[in-house]
């Protein structure tokens, strides 16, 4: 790691479609081998998915409240004390949290093997806002893990 300054975070510019930051980091987190049309064509059909599931609501509301079920309030992390490890539970930055909602939802969406992509993200986002599905399971074992060692809480610095 380095010792010099922390790097900068640069702004997300917003999407093209929806003008919106949260979805610019969905499509970036679909996103592999920098193919952004591609994984801009699997968010916004996932978002038509969406809209064909449930047509009175705004599929942008739905993204939010699901990214906002997913996201992690505290975590553990390995620090090294006295050549033991310990996991120490810390609390989760917004950014990070925001960051790991995303990487969970389309991890699980991944995951979903036999049928296309951009079914399985809008399930997987279906399924988080209505508070369930594997992205809030997940969430539930972090928390869990964080739990059982808060013990070892006095180990954060």
């Amino acid at each position: 790691m380095s010792r010099r300054r922390q790097a900068t975070r640069r702004p997300v510019p917003k999407d093209g479609k929806f003008s919106n930051v949260l979805v610019s980091r969905l499509v970036n987190t679909v996103m592999t081998s920098g193919k952004k049309s591609t994984a801009q064509r699997i968010v916004y059909s996932a978002f038509d998915r969406i809209v064909e599931k449930n047509p009175a609501t705004n599929p942008l509301d739905i993204l939010q409240r699901a990214v906002d079920n997913a996201k992690p309030r505290i975590e553990t992390k390995a620090r090294r004390v006295g050549g033991a490890t310990y996991q120490v539970p810390l609390e989760v930055s917004a950014d990070r949290q925001a960051a790991l909602a995303l990487r969970w939802i389309v991890n699980f969406a991944d995951a979903r093997k036999g049928i296309p992509m951009n079914e399985a993200l809008a399930a997987e986002i279906l399924e988080a806002y209505q508070g369930q599905g594997n992205a809030i399971r997940k969430r539930d074992d972090v928390h869990k893990m964080a739990q059982a060692n808060k013990a070892f809480a006095h180990f954060r610095w």
